[in-house]
């Protein structure tokens, strides 16, 4: 037996042994992989399209940068990151491929096949060098790694002296009675969305509840200090609906 499975983990609101989480992951978005995109505008009433500008406008991505966007499915991301540096190269990393793949195509309609690499890999254990890249990002990804913590210190590794750490992930609201509200929302109409859009209950059951299990603004902030960065800050985007993460390896 491996400690992987003397560990267990949350798979949303389920107790499940470590060694499995990963490849309970990679079922739900091998299933909804090619209406992602869709269910994202859906889900969100397009807002994830301004908390992605929010996180490059405080990114500020320069040209000539190398970009390593980690849970970067269809890359979204990496599309953003490049147009704003004008020139440049993203490696968009998932455990996923279909998700990979649905970016592949994506990056060749747009032309900027040449500026990406698509690389299926774990955030735990990144196949790249020490101090490999300037930027490193993660969006609505960090929740679903089985260890957050040794995928930051993942981040640290891999990003060089000066590089810089940016996470986007759905948080809390500092107010109880609008999170209670947006549970209602959440629970009831995202799954049932699911279903309609993209034929899939199930895995947007399990998208939901993985955000209630992931830790608030504060306690990932510490996460991200204790990884090794320094200059850590948040930013609560739409009340703390999300949140922007932002750490540098000095």
């Amino acid at each position: 037996m491996t400690d992987s499975d003397d560990k267990t983990t949350h798979f949303g609101f389920e107790t499940v042994p470590e060694g499995e989480k990963a490849g309970r992951v990679q079922g739900v978005f091998n299933s909804v992989a090619n209406r992602y995109d869709v269910m994202n505008d859906v889900m969100s009433v397009g807002i994830h399209r301004l908390w992605k500008d929010a996180m490059m406008d405080w990114l500020a991505p320069r040209a000539g940068q190398r970009l390593l966007d980690v849970a970067g499915g269809t890359g979204d991301i990496s599309f953003r990151f490049l147009k704003r540096a004008g020139h440049g190269h993203a490696t968009v990393l998932d455990l996923t491929e279909p998700m990979l793949i649905e970016g592949r195509k994506r990056a060749e309609a747009a032309k900027m096949a040449d500026s990406l690499d698509w690389v299926a890999g774990d955030a735990m254990a990144l196949p790249f060098e020490n101090n490999s890249f300037d930027v490193y990002t993660i969006s609505f990804g960090i929740r679903n790694v089985t260890r957050p913590l040794d995928a930051l210190k993942e981040a640290y590794r891999v990003l060089r002296p000066g590089g810089r750490l940016m996470v986007l992930e759905f948080s809390q609201l500092p107010n109880p009675g609008m999170q209670t509200l947006y549970d209602l929302y959440s629970f009831n109409v995202i799954p049932r969305m699911g279903q309609m859009i993209a034929g899939d209950r199930d895995s947007y059951q399990y998208l939901v509840e993985s955000i209630r299990q992931f830790p608030d603004q504060d306690t990932f902030l510490a996460m991200i200090r204790e990884a090794g960065f320094g200059n850590a800050k948040y930013r609560n985007l739409s009340m703390g609906i999300a949140a922007l993460h932002s750490g540098w390896k000095l």
